[in-house]
């Protein structure tokens, strides 16, 4: 792997998803070793405490990259750095060989994106549906489709009831604050109108009513709503977790279908074990997701630069 490979797959790796836009990967390349660390320095300490969200992004990072190496006709082969390590998360090795299914999905990564407002009202095909359901599964996690008024209606009041309790919370909402940056276009949340005032408003003002109303109003609409959990709930788990959502969104993509979240009841501890008995799975639930088809363009891509993220070791 000469230094140009490495740059492209990372370049590849950095279009994943991550909590608030913090994108808290950094990348090691040793000869043809590449090591994936969290940068912590990136942590949302009130909205991710244990950074379980964290390392879920950092793990979709990981898939992306996996997927655009298949693409350049290597087989990436991952191994987890183990809990010992503080910030190393797994350390990747590409060499030429059968790349698999993997590389159908790499297309996808620079289509997919995040929706945060509503979708078609059109529904899912049950085809990929089952396609979603198996890309889940193929990286060690499950989808859950949580289906029925009764359930859906129960998934929508703990959404809002997470909004008001993350809202009520003055240091969760100074901390979403600080990632709207309406000046800069590497990181963070878009805010395209009236971004300091935006800013202003949530860091001082429980404005988590009217964004429980939007939000429950989502969970109900939604044309399919997905748990993913994992049977591990530590970093194995999550490593699991960030891999199989980014191949369900990648596999999602290519049918024009996105995704939006509504993680409060992952996020909050006092909410997981009630989504975890709606959803009637016997897993750790990791990510909440509506899908379906967006109605509108997809914001402009916030990446921080590549230098920022890589560094060459020798």
């Amino acid at each position: 792997m000469d230094k140009q490979q490495w740059e492209d797959l990372v370049r590849q790796a950095t279009l994943a998803p991550s909590s608030h836009n913090t994108q808290p990967w950094r990348f090691i390349a040793r000869g043809q070793l590449l090591e994936l660390h969290a940068d912590r320095t990136r942590a949302l300490p009130v909205n991710d405490p244990d950074d379980r969200e964290l390392t879920i992004s950092c793990a979709a990072a990981l898939f992306n990259l996996r997927a655009a190496a298949a693409a350049m006709g290597l087989s990436a082969s991952t191994a987890p750095a183990g809990e010992s390590a503080s910030d190393l998360l797994a350390t990747v090795t590409c060499s030429p060989g059968d790349p698999g299914p993997l590389a159908s999905l790499a297309p996808a990564i620079p289509l997919r994106h995040t929706v945060r407002e509503a979708l078609s009202a059109a529904p899912l095909d049950p085809a990929l549906a089952g396609r979603l359901g198996a890309a889940a599964a193929a990286e060690g996690a499950s989808l859950h489709w949580l289906e029925g008024k009764q359930v859906r209606e129960r998934v929508a009041d703990l959404v809002a009831e997470g909004d008001r309790m993350q809202f009520a919370d003055k240091r969760w909402r100074r901390e979403l604050a600080a990632w709207m940056h309406p000046a800069r276009s590497d990181d963070g949340l878009p805010v395209e109108h009236f971004g300091r005032a935006v800013r202003f408003v949530l860091g001082r003002f429980n404005v988590g009513g009217s964004t429980a109303g939007k939000d429950e109003v989502f969970a109900l609409r939604a044309p399919a709503l997905a748990l993913l959990t994992t049977p591990s709930d530590d970093c194995a788990g999550w490593m699991a977790a960030g891999q199989a959502l980014e191949r369900v969104l990648l596999t999602a993509a290519l049918e024009g279908v996105q995704a939006g979240y509504l993680n409060q009841p992952c996020q909050l501890a006092e909410l997981r074990p009630r989504l975890h008995e709606i959803a009637a799975a016997a897993a750790a639930p990791q990510v909440l997701l509506r899908l379906g088809r967006p109605l509108g363009d997809a914001h402009p891509r916030r990446r921080r630069p590549l230098e920022d993220i890589l560094t060459f070791a020798g």
